[in-house]
């Protein structure tokens, strides 16, 4: 019977000792000897060039005074440099004043041990911040593995979103998704079905972050079972309901669904607890909000929604957004609001879909005084539909 292999110790640690007396190296050493392996150095300009070796240590006992470079210049240059900032110096001193202690923390520090030395003090400082130190690094490297998974998530989505809008004669239309993290609980799609019909689905998943993009996830392939009838927003509503019902627990999405028939000059619209839809009419001059909302989806399987059929004329613009646009706060704390974002319309009613959009945005983060690159308060997705007129076959 073969013994068990045993597992080799972890690499001691390396410290760095700086001192200019052979008796404090000597007392030092001594105490940590058979605990770490240890250089020396007696000079401010000896220890940086230690620190800055192949082999860094791991924690530096520092003097503060010293002939020639003391121990506050020497603190300084290591936080300045790189590669050396994250080595935590301890300082050896026996000055016991506060301001003293205070200027050696504000050239970066983490700890005093005062002469005399006692060497289970020295002991026990070494140990702890050997210790913080690795708590950092550990954190440190979840830290930077959980961006990268939020970096992958963040490209998914963004290939799920639409690459583009559908170029339909007839039509100009504007798309913009703002998330707020790294990835959003916000869904946008297009069903194009031929050159004279189109539906439009706006989604928001209530929360944030990596949950609600998962579930915004889900309405891409919940859509595609929906092309069957996506002339029925009621019905494709329905379908979107039964997909997600049972899927979540703690979320709940809003939805907003249009289809533009062209050939007929019609929209039809249904909603599940989103906001309204607005519509600027050319032949009056106004601006009006289109609302016809059923339940949010995803919580009550048996949910039932109800569409308005509007009649489209040359010079409409729709527009559909999430809530991130009007809840936007501003220092204030007044939200930005519909009626905000149909006075805009009517004031900007001869721009282009595209360059409604970014004017639109630069005005919300103008009010907001936030950015829609960082900042923002919710997730931000905006779609600006013109209706140029029926084109001729």
């Amino acid at each position: 019977m073969s013994a068990t292999p045993q597992q080799a110790p972890a690499a001691q640690k390396l410290i760095l000792i700086v001192d200019d007396t052979p008796l404090n190296i000597g007392v030092i050493s001594g105490a940590l000897k058979d605990f770490y392996k240890t250089k020396v150095a007696i000079s401010g300009e000896k220890a940086l060039a230690l620190a800055g070796a192949e082999v860094k240590p791991d924690l530096i006992l520092l003097d503060v005074m010293m002939p020639g470079m003391d121990g506050y210049e020497v603190c300084s240059r290591l936080k300045a440099d790189p590669s050396t900032r994250e080595i935590p110096v301890i300082f050896l001193t026996g000055q016991t004043g506060a301001e003293d202690e205070t200027r050696g923390f504000e050239v970066g520090a983490v700890d005093y041990v005062h002469k005399p030395f006692s060497p289970a003090v020295v002991k026990a400082r070494v140990r702890s911040h050997i210790m913080l130190r690795e708590a950092r690094a550990q954190l440190a490297a979840r830290l930077l593995a959980l961006n990268n998974e939020l970096e992958m998530a963040r490209q998914i989505q963004l290939s799920i979103l639409p690459h583009s809008v559908p170029q339909v004669p007839g039509l100009d239309i504007a798309a913009r998704f703002f998330p707020m993290t790294s990835v959003a609980g916000d869904f946008y799609d297009f069903i194009q079905i031929d050159d004279t019909h189109l539906g439009i689905l706006i989604a928001d998943v209530s929360g944030h972050g990596l949950p609600s993009a998962l579930i915004a996830s889900m309405l891409q392939v919940a859509l595609t079972g929906q092309v069957h009838h996506a002339e029925e927003p009621a019905e494709v509503l329905v379908g979107l309901n039964r997909a997600l019902c049972g899927k979540f627990t703690h979320n709940f999405v809003t939805a907003a669904y249009v289809y533009l028939d062209l050939e007929k000059q019609l929209m039809r619209y249904a909603g599940a607890g989103h906001p309204p839809v607005l519509r600027w009419r050319n032949s009056t001059g106004t601006t009006s909000k289109v609302l016809e909302n059923g339940l949010v989806l995803g919580m009550f399987e048996e949910a039932t929604y109800q569409a308005l059929e509007l009649i489209l004329e040359p010079g409409d613009r729709y527009v559909l957004y999430t809530d991130g646009v009007v809840e936007a706060g501003n220092p204030a704390q007044e939200q930005f609001g519909a009626d905000r974002v149909m006075r805009f319309m009517e004031s900007n009613k001869q721009l282009g879909a595209d360059e409604f959009a970014e004017s639109f945005l630069a005005e919300l983060s103008r009010w907001s005084g936030q950015t829609t690159e960082q900042g923002q308060q919710d997730d931000i997705t905006l779609l600006v539909v013109d209706f140029k007129g029926k084109t001729r076959p």
